[in-house]
């Protein structure tokens, strides 16, 4: 089976799309899908460090991907089980006090989802060995200690939501991943630490883990807030 981890040309990330995680954010409860973009730079695998940038309030986030088979544009929600090729586990590492900044003031905040290393994945997972992706287990520790457990089951819009969504505003195409949004317990990560993930399937297997250290990002970039 091809490996389509990291060969598409986006990342289109699903917002807010665990209610408990917006609750925890303070931010509103959507109505409808909304998604944002990340580079295909910011991918990541094992053995390489997440990267900090200096000045930066940064905040893991696990999630469920979504690795796109075919290139499908204003895809129904009914047809949108054949455009898949499989999944990933996926970390959306979040640059908080950048975001929240850029929120303020009506600005765009891609920065604080772009940096390099901010979208650690796994390795591809054949699609037939999730036979319910609205049931699969979540789950991140930092050092060990257990702060994200959540269940797809939990997500307000469905996969084929999503994809109808998402396809009927841009084409979606080969290896392209959909982060179909993270459960409650996001929090702050520290240069030093070790990020755990790992999804499990409902029989108890863990299909993939994946294990980061996390480091300080070298180079000249210091956020300085405004």
């Amino acid at each position: 089976m091809r490996n389509f981890v990291q060969t598409g040309r986006k990342i289109v990330a699903i917002g807010r799309n665990f209610m408990d995680h917006a609750k925890e954010l303070n931010n509103a409860i959507p109505k409808a899908p909304f998604f944002f973009l990340k580079p295909t730079s910011s991918y990541v695998q094992e053995p390489h460090p997440i990267e900090l940038p200096k000045g930066c309030d940064v905040h893991h986030e696990v999630e469920l991907g979504v690795v796109i088979g075919k290139y499908g544009r204003d895809i129904s929600a009914k047809d949108a089980e054949n455009y898949i090729a499989g999944y990933a586990l996926g970390i959306d590492m979040s640059a908080r006090n950048i975001q929240g900044d850029a929120k303020s003031k009506g600005l765009p905040w891609s920065a604080s989802k772009g940096f390099d290393t901010f979208c650690p994945i796994s390795s591809f997972i054949e699609k037939q060995k999730i036979l319910d992706a609205h049931n699969i287990q979540l789950w991140l520790k930092v050092d060990g200690a257990l702060k994200q457990n959540g269940n797809t089951s939990d997500m307000m819009f469905k996969i084929p939501q999503l994809i109808e969504s998402v396809s009927s505003i841009m084409k979606l195409q080969e290896g392209d991943l959909i982060l179909t949004g993270t459960p409650k317990g996001v929090g702050p990560v520290f240069a030093g630490q070790t990020l755990t993930a790992g999804l499990k399937i409902p029989d108890g297997a863990t299909l993939t883990e994946v294990s980061f250290p996390v480091v300080t990002r070298g180079g000249n970039f210091i956020y300085h807030a405004p």
